[in-house]
């Protein structure tokens, strides 16, 4: 719609998460070098917690594409207790036959793969993203699949990838064996001002666009507006350009990103933060220009 007036290639700001545009900040580049240091050193339990829409799909699609041949990784996207019992998911993700047979027989087939895949010199690395909807039961159903390591040697990985309701379940005391399991964990918190800046302009350029499409107005009223969060990022830059494209305004301004925010707060459907009524807009702006020239002076001083 909008790609071909600002002389994109592609949808920069999309909702889905596209490894090629991760921004690599310093907490993602952390979560990337802690599952890749998870992977070589052999942490038998990895957790990688982050609020909603903080990049955790992102970054460990990532961390797939990268992935060398030294483990067989399988991916669960969404467990649910409702959709069947844990080991039929670890079977499918490791693509075993899973369809007939009890637990113990889907058991017995997981523990021979891992066997098998040892035998090759390879481990088995289990991923389970949005795992905040795991049970106390499967986790600790997890727990008794790690025992199927021997003492020198680790068959299975497990990395669990989800919100902080995940850390609150692994918090319970039933499940203090289980944390006592968990070599790395890193959370994923919101960028900051200059990252969020640096975030835009980063899938500006790789959407095949300017970096300065957005200027540093706008950049600052969008970190404003989304808490830095990236998936609240995309949301209103993506609807920015879409405003910019109907006025036929040529760079989007701060004026552009506040338009967006406002009208989302007054649909009634609000995923935006610190979002002012219309007559404080000024003052915002005016505040939000005195912390860049802040952010100038103390880059010219140091």
């Amino acid at each position: 719609m909008y790609e071909q007036f600002y002389g994109l290639t592609a949808k920069p700001f999309s909702l889905l998460p596209d490894a090629d545009f991760l921004f690599l900040s310093k907490r993602h580049r952390r979560v990337v070098n802690l599952l890749e240091y998870g992977v070589m050193s052999e942490a038998g339990f990895v957790v990688i917690s982050g609020e909603v829409g903080a990049g955790k799909t992102t970054t460990i699609r990532h961390f797939l594409k990268k992935a060398g041949t030294g483990a067989t990784i399988g991916l669960i996207t969404n467990p649910s207790p409702a959709l069947g019992s844990l080991m039929k998911w670890v079977a499918l993700a490791f693509d075993l036959k899973a369809r007939d047979g009890d637990a113990t027989t889907l058991y017995d087939n997981f523990v021979a793969f891992l066997l098998d895949q040892y035998g090759r010199g390879k481990r088995a690395c289990l991923i389970i993203d949005e795992a905040q909807n795991l049970t106390p039961d499967m986790l600790e159903e997890l727990r008794m699949l790690s025992n199927v390591n021997n003492e020198r040697d680790l068959l299975l990985q497990i990395v669990l990838v989800g919100q902080p309701e995940l850390l609150g379940t692994l918090n319970r005391p039933d499940l203090r064996q289980f944390v006592q399991r968990v070599a790395v964990h890193c959370h994923l918190t919101p960028l900051d001002a200059g990252e969020t800046t640096a975030y835009i302009r980063h899938r500006l350029v790789k959407a095949g666009g300017r970096a300065d499409l957005f200027d540093n107005m706008a950049c600052a009223a969008a970190h404003r507006f989304s808490g830095g969060v990236p998936r609240l990022i995309n949301l209103l830059c993506d609807q920015a350009l879409v405003y910019g494209y109907a006025e036929e305004t040529p760079r989007i301004t701060f004026a552009t990103i506040a338009e967006v925010a406002h009208e989302r707060s007054r649909s009634g459907l609000n995923a935006f933060v610190n979002v002012p009524d219309i007559l404080s807009l000024p003052v915002l702006k005016a505040e939000l220009e005195a912390e860049m020239a802040n952010i100038v002076v103390a880059r010219e001083a140091s």
